[in-house]
C-alpha cells in the first residue's frame, strides 16, 4: 500500500540522482507532495516558491526553457484552479516541456473537504491544446508513467492522489502515451476506470465472476491522448459499458469516452462519479459510498 504522491517523491529522488538537470518546484507544500525527499538530497535543485502557484508555473516554465528537466508540484486544486491561466497561456500555448505533477486530486483528499477536493482538473486540462494527461493507479504505474513522460515533449499533467493504493501492476508492465491496460477479456461488459477506481473496478470484476458474469476492466491511464481503439473495441465486443472515476462525470473520463463513442460507435455508457456536486469532508470510504463510487454500484449495474 502506497500513495501515488509518495511514489512520485521516490521517483524524483531516483531520477535526480541520475540526472543533474532535474529540478523540482513546489508551492509551500513539499511535505504533502513528497518533493521534500528530493529537497533533502538536492537542496540546490529544489525551488519552493511559496504560496504563489501562478509564480511557480511561470518560473518553472522559464527554467524549462533553459533545457532543464522540470517537475512542478502542488495540490490539484491549486495547480489547475489558481494557476490555470499560466498553464494555458505560458506552458501550453508555448508548448513548453514541463511536468505538472498535481497531488491530492479528487474526493480522496478526504477530511480537507470541498475546497481542496479537485474534481474538475481532468476537464480543465483536457480542453487545453498541447496538454497531455496521465493518471496512474498505483506505485508501479506512477513511476513507469513518469519515466514515459521524460521521453515526451510539451506540457504534461500527471494526476496523483493522497490515499494509499494497492499495487495492481508488476514491474513487467509498460505504459505509453495514448495507451491503456485491459484486465480480462469478458464479453458481458467493460468497466472503464482511472487512478484509485481501478482497484475498485477489479474488485467488482472478481465478485461478478463468482456470479458467472464475465467483464473486463480498462485502465485509461493515458487520458489525453485517449486510447480510442480500445474504447471502440470494447463497445463492439462487450454487452454493457460503465465508467467509474473520482472526478466529476461532467468533463471526466465518462464524458471523454462518450465523445469517442458518439463519433465512432454509438452505445450507451453508464457513468459513476461525482454528479454536478461539490465534495464534503469525510474519510475516503464514506465519501466514495456517498457519491456512489463503489464496487457495489458497478455490481448492481450488471
Amino acid at each position: 500500500m502506497k500513495s501515488t504522491r509518495k511514489a512520485y517523491g521516490e521517483f524524483l529522488c531516483d531520477i535526480g540522482s541520475k540526472n543533474k538537470d532535474v529540478v523540482v518546484f513546489d508551492a509551500d507544500l513539499a511535505q504533502a507532495t513528497y518533493t521534500k525527499e528530493f529537497k533533502k538530497l538536492f537542496p540546490n535543485r529544489h525551488f519552493d516558491i511559496g504560496i504563489a502557484e501562478q509564480d511557480m508555473i511561470g518560473t518553472a516554465c522559464g527554467m524549462a526553457l533553459t533545457k532543464k528537466i522540470v517537475f512542478a508540484s502542488t495540490f490539484a486544486m491549486f495547480m489547475t484552479g489558481r494557476a490555470y491561466e499560466q498553464i494555458r497561456n505560458t506552458a501550453a500555448y508555448s508548448n513548453i516541456n514541463i511536468n505538472l505533477c498535481a497531488t491530492h486530486s479528487g474526493l480522496a483528499v478526504g477530511e480537507d473537504g470541498a475546497t481542496h477536493q479537485c474534481i474538475e482538473d481532468i476537464a480543465l486540462m483536457n480542453v487545453i491544446p498541447n496538454m497531455k494527461i496521465f493518471c496512474p493507479s498505483d506505485d508501479i504505474s506512477t513511476k513507469k508513467i513518469l519515466e514515459e513522460c521524460l521521453k515526451l515533449d510539451g506540457p504534461k499533467y500527471i494526476r496523483l492522489g493522497r490515499n494509499e493504493l494497492k499495487d495492481v501492476y508488476s514491474m513487467n508492465d509498460e505504459f505509453r502515451e495514448g495507451g491503456s491496460k485491459t484486465f480480462g477479456n469478458g464479453t458481458d461488459g467493460t468497466i472503464f476506470a482511472i487512478g484509485s477506481t481501478v482497484d475498485i473496478a477489479l474488485s467488482a470484476k472478481e465478485i461478478l465472476k463468482s456470479k458467472n458474469i464475465n467483464v473486463r476492466v480498462v485502465d485509461l491511464y493515458s487520458i489525453k491522448p485517449i486510447d480510442k481503439d480500445t474504447i471502440i473495441n470494447c463497445a463492439k465486443q462487450t454487452d454493457k459499458l460503465i465508467s467509474i472515476e473520482d472526478h466529476s462525470i461532467i468533463g471526466g473520463i465518462g464524458s471523454i469516452i462518450s465523445n469517442v463513442l458518439t463519433q465512432e460507435y454509438p452505445k450507451k455508457l453508464i457513468k459513476l462519479g461525482v454528479n454536478d456536486k461539490f465534495g464534503k469532508s469525510g474519510d475516503v470510504e464514506s465519501l466514495y459510498k456517498m457519491y456512489n463510487i463503489t464496487k457495489e454500484e458497478i455490481i448492481n449495474f450488471f
